[in-house]
């Protein structure tokens, strides 16, 4: 259920296949888009047209291509394809394999290809369980994955595999697949009789944000319901594009790395004191479904790492929409987390605070500097602190001197006059 041209179509014994596996490509030169990949001379174009045996994964979007590069790649090694997918697949299914395969090599001596989709989903031992037969050229490992492979995929499995990342294809790549869709006469829709302005196209471009599967759907969606008009041209305009699809869709994964990636975005836009942004992604992410709490910790996130004592007023402002995110949750949400990121990102920037921390964190974690306390700053509210320990004796009590002013060393002797907090004058100067 994929995408592009011209792919192998079902037997006259089962049902016809949805479009987007009926227009995939059988050879390299039907491939559309990752011109960075599979352009000429490009290194995945090399690893199919050379008959690598080479595994590989393919990270990329729903849609981009990933099960026909897969495909492309087999049909042209000539090899056997064995497809799983591992929502629903595991090491049983794996093993089936693997024995088809020996087979193939002992009779025909043919290669095989396991191509195993959202690869993701298999577990540490799962994915072990292919090791030794990638090891020994048993099979030939394709994975696909919509999710990042350097948190989801062992990392043994990943030392034997060239990782490809794909991105979403461009809108003149649907634009040109949905162009062939509607053209071809034997694997397409080019025999039908309905018709599909310009118009309605480009909403269908639009919609599938990348995603050709997604195209092809809405296609075949709207030419099944161009059956339901009257008369003979079965014209599919703008409006009826609308019906289908109700609302447009969001690139968004809030279990994913999408959702990273989102709050990544969101975060360097405060940073960046650029509240356009911040609030586009802030945006991207309430309609995504993110939850609101995960938003609102973001923001007291940056307020304190970001703004800091540049302006306290910052963190004020964060916990308050984050209080207010508690109470009313969605859709109202929306306006006090809005009116944080705007407040949060215009604010003056001072990160002296994160770097005070983290500097004392890192000497007394990495570099040995964990020192007791001083005597004269140990706790004295016990009855043999002073009188047998003498603790506290040389302390100076800042209130008994003017100005809260005393010559008394705070911190271990072995740090006296170490630096933490460096704030820059500007910085701090620059309240507006």
């Amino acid at each position: 259920m994929e995408l592009f041209p011209d792919f192998q179509v079902s037997s006259s014994d089962s049902p016809p296949a949805p479009l987007a596996d009926r227009m995939r490509p059988s050879q390299i030169k039907g491939f559309l888009g990752h011109t960075k990949l599979m352009g000429e001379g490009k290194p995945l174009r090399k690893i199919i047209l050379g008959k690598s045996n080479l595994s590989f994964i393919l990270w990329g979007p729903p849609g981009s291509g990933k099960t026909t590069i897969a495909r492309l790649a087999a049909n042209i090694s000539e090899s056997d394809f064995n497809e799983i997918s591992a929502v629903n697949s595991g090491v049983a299914d794996i093993r089936q394999v693997i024995k088809r395969a020996k087979k193939a090599w002992r009779i025909s001596k043919k290669t095989s290809i396991l191509f195993i989709d959202e690869i993701h989903r298999l577990n540490k031992s799962q994915q072990d369980s292919i090791l030794p037969d990638i090891e020994d050229g048993t099979i030939r490992l394709i994975g696909s994955t919509t999710e990042n492979p350097s948190f989801e995929v062992i990392s043994s499995l990943r030392s034997r595999c060239q990782i490809f990342r794909l991105e979403s294809l461009s809108r003149q790549n649907i634009s040109s697949l949905l162009e062939l869709g509607l053209s071809d006469k034997e694997r397409g829709l080019g025999n039908e009789s309905f018709k599909i302005n310009s118009e309605a196209k480009s909403l269908i471009v639009t919609y599938a944000n990348g995603d050709a599967r997604k195209a092809f759907n809405l296609l075949e969606a709207a030419r099944d319901f161009s059956l339901s008009l009257e008369g003979d041209s079965r014209s599919i305009q703008v409006h009826d594009i609308e019906a289908i699809i109700q609302e447009f869709s969001v690139m968004y994964d809030k279990g994913g790395t999408e959702h990273y990636d989102h709050a990544s975005a969101f975060q360097k836009s405060m940073r960046g004191s650029d509240p356009d942004a911040a609030i586009y992604w802030l945006a991207k992410m309430i309609v995504g479904g993110e939850d609101p709490r995960f938003i609102a910790r973001r923001i007291l996130v940056t307020a304190s790492e970001d703004v800091g004592n540049a302006d306290p007023m910052a963190l004020v402002i964060a916990s308050a929409a984050a209080a207010a995110t508690e109470k009313i949750g969605w859709p109202e949400a929306r306006i006090p987390l809005a009116q944080a990121v705007i407040y949060v990102s215009q604010a003056p920037k001072d990160n002296s605070v994160i770097l005070a921390v983290d500097s004392a964190l890192n000497d007394i974690k990495h570099n040995g500097k964990s020192f007791p306390v001083p005597d004269h700053l140990k706790d004295t509210h016990y009855k043999d602190a002073k009188l047998r320990y003498g603790y506290g004796k040389e302390y100076k009590y800042p209130h008994d001197y003017p100005n809260h002013k005393v010559d008394q060393e705070y911190l271990p002797e072995a740090l006296k006059g170490v630096k933490y907090v460096l704030i820059d004058q500007n910085k701090s100067d620059n309240k507006s």
